[in-house]
């Protein structure tokens, strides 16, 4: 999908060729991209802060798993609520008391588990912790979406979020084992609820940055008109299946990681083998934004699962760090591109005013796709052979494939008019090829 753009979106310097320098130069970007960073990087601590706490209080890694599935399951449920409160009331209404619950609720959870509480409670905990999680990612994704208008530099935008993200995801992991080993297996979940908490703080702090609430105002006196749900749009709908896959690689790489390196008796190497799986994501993102396609994005989301289902179906064959690790990066690879293609399609399926909504919809179907990832992988690992949890990221990322191949052509853009319709906000006229 080329796009060509007939006038020039505020904010953004002109240049014949899109790039991370020009994408980077956009007027206020800063302001909210530092914040953001700090924000998300809780995050990439959760899942890993919940499975080394309870597999240490309870000893199973079944428990543990469980555990953070049912964290995640509510974050799935609840991060599209989330959203679309903030496409209509502003990001600052939803993320200040859900950074304060978020909090507490780690908080409870961390005291529940030291406490010895039977299994129902933890997960009666982990209910308004997921709940809660501050959906920082699409917020800032939805942030580019006003700044560049449909830019080409959207493609480039995509990219650097999934860069971003996975920049967390190298040290996030590293920085909740380190903690969660060498000092107390508590430190890295409460170390996750105080980071939130003063991040998205921050983060909320930024103002000036935020899409204005009904975004799909109206234009030249027009009326304002109640968006639609982002779960309405087919296309939308096929990429949360299609992330389900990628969130089963993420929950099952956590678990079975973490079975392996418990297995040879060195739990240090966890962060080290999960930071190398995220490494190789986020270099791979790198070049994806730095890359002019001329492959639609349609088949290139194909493509990247395919590649992705290839390398995972090698996990569970491995038997020495070594292998696993270079396994892992490869896997690491495959899975930037097809999260930067998905993200980028959803500015071409979705209309503005829905786009923080399709935002949290994929991130929800990630965290989804993890949860029971880590259920399945953790009961895989204490019932049968260890390494059994590394056949749930091949099992996902085929599942997605398939459904992939099958309904792709609901995955063609929203047909935009170059005049302006009574009601939809489409300030920027684009042909699309």
């Amino acid at each position: 999908m080329a796009s060509t753009v007939t006038s020039e979106s505020p904010g953004t310097p002109v240049s014949s060729r899109p790039g991370y320098g020009q994408l980077l130069r956009t007027r206020g970007a800063w302001t909210f991209l530092l914040p953001g960073f700090a924000a998300r990087q809780p995050f990439a601590m959760l899942t890993i802060s919940i499975v080394l706490l309870v597999q240490h209080t309870t000893g199973s890694y079944g428990a543990a798993g469980a555990v953070a599935a049912v964290t995640g399951v509510s974050l799935a449920l609840f991060a599209p609520f989330t959203g679309r409160l903030a496409d209509r009331h502003g990001q600052r209404a939803v993320l200040l008391p859900g950074v304060l619950v978020h909090t507490l609720a780690g908080l409870s959870l961390t005291a529940l588990a030291l406490a010895d509480a039977p299994l129902w409670a933890l997960f009666v905990a982990a209910v308004p912790t997921g709940a809660s999680v501050p959906q920082i990612g699409p917020m800032v994704r939805a942030r580019w979406g006003v700044k560049l208008q449909d830019s080409p530099l959207m493609t480039t935008a995509a990219a650097f979020e999934s860069v971003t993200d996975e920049l967390t995801f190298v040290f996030g992991p590293l920085l909740a084992t380190a903690l969660c080993t060498a000092i107390d297996p508590a430190a890295g979940l409460l170390t996750e609820a105080a980071l939130t908490l003063v991040g998205g703080l921050l983060f909320a702090a930024q103002r000036g940055t935020q899409p204005a609430v009904g975004a799909d105002a109206g234009v030249d006196g027009y009326a304002r008109v109640k968006p639609a749900s982002a779960l309405s749009v087919p296309g939308v709908r096929v990429l949360i299946v299609a992330f389900l896959g990628i969130g089963a690689v993420f929950g099952g790489m956590q678990v079975s990681l973490a079975a392996f390196s418990e297995s040879i008796g060195e739990p240090g190497l966890n962060g080290v083998l999960y930071g190398t799986f995220a490494a190789g994501n986020m270099l791979s993102g790198v070049v994806c934004g730095a890359i002019a396609w001329k492959v639609a994005p349609r088949r290139r989301l194909v493509v990247a699962y395919a590649a992705l289902g290839v390398a995972a179906s090698g996990l569970w064959a491995a038997q020495s760090v070594v292998v696993l690790a270079g396994i892992g990066l490869l896997v690491g690879v495959c899975i930037a591109p097809a999260l930067i293609t998905g993200y980028t399609l959803v500015d071409g399926l979705v209309p503005a005013g829905a786009r923080t909504e399709a935002f949290t919809w994929l991130t929800g179907a990630v965290a989804l796709g993890q949860a029971a990832a880590v259920t399945v992988a953790g009961q895989m690992e204490d019932r049968l052979w260890d390494g059994a949890g590394f056949l749930v990221p091949m099992g996902g990322t085929l599942l997605a494939l398939a459904t992939l191949v099958t309904l792709r052509s609901r995955l063609s853009p929203r047909v935009v008019s170059r005049t302006v319709a009574r009601g939809v906000g489409h300030r920027v006229p684009v042909a699309v090829d």
